[in-house]
């Protein structure tokens, strides 16, 4: 079993940064593959990015590649993501995923952790 604490989130001005934190438990998470994914109101939960179990390989969702950046500190059990020139429309509850695999997708449902998210807001 894996679980998923999401830190980090709040409300910045557009233009700023955030960088959320993601705390995991579980004796095998220097083998799962991990991801972020996000849920603005109305619509539904959308990929990204994600990080190998090592931290070599990452792949990100083109509304955030640039921006965003994902890593992993394996010693702490911990990946992050540090969001840079946040927009209006990178306002959105960000969860934190889990794969049971080494190698990240872009599809939630290969994911079975999740944790309960955090709010990022991004005022105008």
């Amino acid at each position: 079993q894996v679980q998923l604490v999401e830190s980090g989130g709040g409300l910045v001005q557009a233009g700023g940064s955030l960088r959320l934190s993601c705390a995991a438990s579980g004796r095998f998470f220097n083998y799962h593959a991990m991801g972020w994914f996000r849920q603005a109101p109305g619509k539904e939960r959308e990929f990204v990015a994600t990080i190998s179990w090592n931290g070599v390989n990452t792949y990100y969702a083109d509304s955030v590649k640039g921006r965003f950046t994902i890593s992993r500190d394996n010693a702490k059990n911990t990946v992050f993501v540090q969001m840079n020139s946040l927009k209006p429309e990178d306002t959105a509850v960000y969860f934190c995923a889990a794969r049971t695999t080494g190698w990240g997708t872009s599809n939630q449902h290969d994911y079975p952790y999740w944790g309960r998210g955090t709010q990022v807001t991004v005022s105008s």
